[in-house]
Formats: structure tokens, sequence, C-alpha cells
């Protein structure tokens, strides 16, 4: 809910509404916002109601940087063992983000579009490569979703990820690499971009920290 925006920036999260609204007790709720607490998507206070946190700029960019270079590196890794059916697996996964975006449903295009991205680390079959990306997924599903919230960046994303799968399959490691750095970027810092741009405008505030 975060990730897609339905839990928008700075919106306050009330217990007592997410368990009707999820079903769910309050225990999973509370352990759900430590957690998100901790992945950097939430602000929590002692006796306060946890804040989602927004956007920023500069944690943005810093994301890009390491992420594009995670994927590259996967990129590399993984053009030269991947597998005929794990290539196969890709390609489906490809055209199943072409469906959801001729559907234009973003949210299933999303799903996809993080199970392409994964495959590839998975299939580098360095576990600690794999762990750091685990550790930064929800983070950079918050800025790969805003990326594809304008039209013209989500059908660049498609023919990005068209140029991943054709260098996948001609086993071509720096290909892959280079193709998985410039898409990261291109996506990614559109929204830095964006972020800055709303940075500059916004009118100057002492912040929401208790006082």
């Amino acid at each position: 809910m975060i990730v897609t925006g339905e839990l928008a920036p700075g919106e306050r999260l009330n217990e007592r509404e997410l368990c009707a609204r999820l079903n769910v007790s309050r225990t999973p709720i509370r352990e759900a916002i430590k957690t998100l607490a901790q992945d950097g998507l939430l602000q929590v206070w002692p006796n306060r109601s946890p804040v989602v946190m927004p956007l920023e700029a500069a944690q943005t960019a810093a994301l890009v940087e390491v992420v594009a270079t995670i994927e590259a590196l996967a990129g590399e890794l993984c053009a030269s063992r991947i597998t005929d059916a794990q290539v196969a697996e890709l390609g489906i996964l490809h055209y199943t983000m072409l469906r959801h975006h001729a559907d234009q449903d973003l949210r299933a295009y999303f799903a996809a579009n993080k199970a392409f991205h994964r495959l590839i680390i998975e299939c580098s079959g360095n576990p600690v490569l794999t762990w750091v990306w685990d550790l930064l997924a929800l983070r950079v599903d918050r800025a790969r979703y805003s990326s594809n919230l304008r039209p013209e960046r989500w059908r660049q994303a498609i023919q990005e990820h068209a140029q991943v799968l054709e260098r996948m399959t001609a086993r071509d490691p720096q290909g892959v690499a280079d193709a998985l750095r410039s898409h990261l970027r291109a996506g990614l810092s559109l929204v830095v971009q964006t972020l800055v741009e709303a940075e500059r405008s916004a009118p100057s505030n002492p912040g929401d920290a208790p006082g």
C-alpha cells in the first residue's frame, strides 16, 4: 500500500482502521509497522501514530547508485551462468509485462517486473548479492513504482527490458550489465529529478518531529 501510494507520504496510520481494512488483529499490524520502520518506509515515535516516510531526493539518488551497481553485477554474473530454461522463464516474464502494459494494469505489471529482476538476481548465483538486493527491495520497489506512473517512462521501460532479454539470450555479460545499469538509472533518476523539483518548490516547514 505504501509502494503503490495507496498510503500517501506523510499519512498517519491508524492501527484500528488498518486492522479492519486488512481483517487482521493488532499483533501482525504492529509487527509490520516495526519491520517497515526498519526498512525506512515508516517513521515511528513513542506514543504517536506512525507516519509514511516521504521519498527524498538525496536518499533516492544514493539508492540509484547502489542498485544500478548491484543489478549490473548480477546481470554480468547471470549472463554467464543462466540456463536455457531460465532464459525462457525470463522471456515469459517479459511477455507477461507486455500483456499487463497493454491492459494498463500497473500493479500486475509491477509484480511481473519485480519477478523479472529477482530472477536475474537469483541466477547470478551469488548469495551475498541476493541478500543485499533483498535488503533494499522495498525502497527500490517504491521508487520503481513511482517511475512507471508516467506513461512515456512506462513505455520506455518495456523497451529496456527487451534489450536486457536480448543481451541475456545472447549470453553477453557486458551487454546485460550495461543494459541493466542504463535501465535502472533511466527510471530511478527520473524519480530523483521529480523529487528535487518538488523539494525546491515546497514551502519550508518546521517538520513533523515531536516537540
